[in-house]
């Protein structure tokens, strides 16, 4: 009779994440006691959340220098790639457990973010009216990324040198969900605070520009 083969990896791996809300909720709600209570509510509540501002008033600051008419689609499109830039890292952040791989994933962005911060600028300035504000509105979104990463490292430091030893855990380099899952109520209201004060004004952004383009076009 032949033996049942173990699953492959890639098969556990996708089994881990089917079942990724089995652990107990991580309680992020009561109040803080200790700080490392106080860093992750301050991480979840505030700087996650509050990144949202800057991001709604460097869209009206491109809406006013109509960016549809200057720079337009190409550096709508650069707005695109840096959110998405922003966007990976803190998904992962908040779904999968904390190790030398999502570290790495969340550096790699941070790195990733920063250069494409200045090529955004070194395009627009250009091409349209980059002015004072928005050029002090850029420097909160390119330190956020930076800031988040460093409540994450504080939050976990025996994966900071388990990264730093080059991962040797046979789990180092996987990409497994939490143990303690967030509450679904936070990741959704969070989710619904970066469709609205995110996704959508820069959607509305692109649409702009890509309709200003076609009616140049057609001229």
């Amino acid at each position: 009779m032949p033996t049942p083969t173990a699953p492959a990896p890639a098969a556990r791996l996708a089994r881990t994440w089917i079942h990724w809300r089995r652990g107990r909720d991580l309680p992020v709600t009561s109040a803080a006691h200790g700080v490392e209570d106080a860093n992750r509510r301050f991480l979840l509540y505030g700087v996650l959340p509050l990144w949202v501002v800057p991001g709604v008033a460097d869209w009206w600051m491109h809406r006013r220098t109509r960016i549809e008419e200057t720079s337009g689609a190409r550096e709508s499109a650069v707005h695109a790639l840096m959110m998405t830039e922003a966007g990976v890292p803190v998904a992962v952040g908040l779904l999968a457990k904390i190790n030398p791989l999502v570290l790495s994933v969340m550096g790699g962005a941070a790195v990733a973010h920063g250069a494409t911060a200045l090529y955004d600028v070194s395009f627009a300035t250009g091409r349209r009216e980059v002015r004072p504000v928005e050029q002090h509105i850029h420097s909160f979104l390119e330190v956020l990324p930076l800031t988040a990463m460093a409540f994450v490292a504080c939050l976990h430091p025996e994966a900071v040198r388990a990264t730093l030893r080059g991962g040797p855990g046979p789990d180092d380099w996987k990409l497994l969900p939490k143990e303690r899952p967030l509450p679904a109520r936070y990741l959704a209201a969070l989710a619904a605070t970066i469709s609205v004060g995110v996704a959508l004004p820069y959607a509305e952004e692109m649409k702009r520009c890509l309709r200003a383009r076609r009616t140049r076009r057609a001229a």
